[in-house]
């Protein structure tokens, strides 16, 4: 678009509908889950715009009652990634071309879409296939989505009008922000649609082109986000969506000499193996990859002396329980002064006593099942272990049943010992530890907090006397990318909290802020001479 300077609407954050009883969103909400519950969806590879079924499928089942098959989706293989490769590629000569006005009304557009016309569908898939409640899918699959999108192309624009502050008489400096040469491989978790939809838009919206691998166990509510951008315009090849088992295809994205970036959500270990397969195949690059991962957290609740009881039991089964704790920043350890523990434990128990477990279509339910039998796996092996153990005792839930979907009980363990494992190891399940330590040694066990896990994602002080919270915010610094006064450590907002850590957590690069939009640009300055010297000599070298 010539001759104007287009100006991105400012974003503000997409209401948060209720879905309360009576209201229009919940019959329509509802009317979504029958809707999907009522066929069964074949989802294929979207390849350069082209859907591709490769035979190899996988089941879409619901994980609160996994003998309700959603559907199948078919599965990249070597052949399929190298497909996905030369489509980005040749993609990317015309998507270069693009205006970032032009880019910008495709995202713009993909936003209203899901605002409006596929807010229920998308919110239904994420509640059946990912079993979370409607609230917990609404903040996820359509606001924090459509912030993500719309709070981006904000700080896009204002990326591009960074510019060089002085341009001396005669030359005009400016700056350019080219997208990256060659294309970024996008690789979100199962947990947040939000997340696998900002993973591959980010980088696009800057002008790149993208792989995108889904989380093997959630590929429904992304594949429908996919359709939205390909409905708002979004030129064929631009971001290639190739559900896959990421062990059997990621050493053939790594291999290519055309690799550019990766932008990653999901463990420690997987990043780790990726960023090992990188610097294997470093010599093949055009460019040295940008990496940006979040790789997950074990966050904390510190709670001083002074604390609202009230709000701090509220946060603490809000932030431990909310999808059933499959949040890398979940609360899964709260340091408590002992007298305080004494003083709350009764009523603790007797709020989580009040929650529902069941299938989401069920809306008194607080609580829905585990992702997959991995995870149930995983995490039961947890509370076995504190069962078992001689440092530690369930004080509070530790059942768990998969007869009909992956369940297990909010629950409560309770330790005297500060390492023991289940206060430093991450669980990703509806599990938090407590530590009760001696009420006169506050500062030293914000210490022992700062120093007890590998991580560094989110964490959170309850406190009413300021000079205890100032103590806990300078001696935690470290511990926390996102930190929390008298709040859960969780729920972050695009535009309020930018979200991301350090140490084990990852990169720190700020999803939802212009730190992340940076990592896919490589600027380029220009100068341009108007009045260019003819002549190499300079005054000073003039004879007397």
């Amino acid at each position: 678009m010539r001759n104007t300077i287009a100006r991105i609407p400012i974003p503000t954050n997409e209401p948060v509908y209720s879905y309360a009883p009576g209201t229009e969103e919940r019959i329509k909400l509802k009317e979504a889950i029958k809707e999907i519950k009522s066929q069964e969806i074949e989802i294929p590879l979207i390849i350069g715009g082209e859907e591709i079924k490769t035979g190899n499928v996988a089941k879409i089942v619901e994980p609160h009652d996994t003998k309700s098959v959603l559907g199948v989706y078919h599965m990249a293989g070597e052949k399929e990634i190298n497909m996905a490769i030369d489509a980005a590629m040749q993609a990317a000569k015309k998507w270069r071309e693009y205006d970032w006005v032009d880019r910008a009304a495709i995202f713009l557009k993909a936003a209203e879409l899901l605002s409006t016309k596929y807010r229920y569908l998308i919110n239904a898939a994420t509640m059946l296939s990912l079993s979370k409640n409607a609230f917990q899918a609404e903040i996820d699959s359509a606001c924090e989505l459509i912030d993500f999108l719309r709070f981006n192309l904000y700080y896009m624009q204002k990326i591009y009008e960074e510019q060089p502050l002085y341009s001396p008489k005669g030359t005009w400096n400016i700056m350019q922000y080219r997208p990256l040469e060659g294309f970024i491989f996008a690789v979100p978790p199962f947990n947040f649609v939000s997340i696998a939809g900002n993973l591959p838009t980010a980088p696009a919206m800057m002008g790149n082109v993208v792989l995108w691998k889904p989380a093997e166990s959630s590929v429904y509510a992304p594949y429908i986000f996919m359709k939205i951008l390909q409905e708002a315009g979004l030129p064929n090849g631009v971001i290639n969506f190739i559900p896959a088992i990421g062990k059997e295809v990621g050493h053939f994205v790594f291999a290519s000499e055309h690799f550019a970036g990766i932008h990653f959500t999901g463990s420690v270990a997987t990043f780790n193996k990726m960023w090992q397969m990188m610097a294997e195949n470093i010599h093949k690059y055009k460019a040295y990859p940008r990496i940006v991962g979040e790789t997950g957290g074990k966050d904390y609740i510190f709670v001083h002396k002074s604390a609202n009881r009230r709000k701090l039991i509220t946060a603490i089964i809000r932030g431990a329980y909310e999808y059933q704790g499959q949040k890398c920043s979940a609360v899964s350890r709260v340091y408590i002064p002992k007298s305080m523990w004494n003083e709350i434990k009764d009523d603790l128990f007797k709020e989580i006593d009040k929650i529902k477990m069941g299938s989401p279509e069920d809306f008194t339910n607080f609580m829905n099942a585990l992702i997959d039998e991995k995870a149930f796996k995983k995490v039961t092996s947890y509370i076995d272990y504190a069962k078992n153990a001689s440092d530690a005792e369930i004080v509070k839930g530790g059942g768990y049943d998969s007869s009909k979907g992956w369940f297990v009980e909010p629950t409560v363990i309770l330790t005297e010992n500060p390492h023991f494992k289940t206060m430093e190891e991450e669980i990703f399940g509806p599990v938090v530890t407590i530590y009760p330590y001696d009420d006169d040694k506050y500062i030293e066990t914000l210490h022992l907090c700062d120093q007890t896990s590998p991580y560094g994602l989110t964490g959170a002080i309850f406190s009413e006397d300021r000079d205890a919270t100032r103590i806990a915010i300078d001696i935690l610094e470290g511990s926390a990318g996102n930190f929390y006064v008298n709040d859960k450590p969780t729920g972050a907002v695009v535009g309020q909290q930018p979200f991301g850590g350090t140490r084990g957590s990852g990169t720190n690069d700020k999803a939802g802020s212009h730190l992340n939009l940076l990592r896919w640009v490589t600027p380029r300055a220009i100068k341009e001479n108007f009045i260019a010297p003819e002549s190499f000599e300079y005054p000073f070298m003039a004879e007397e």
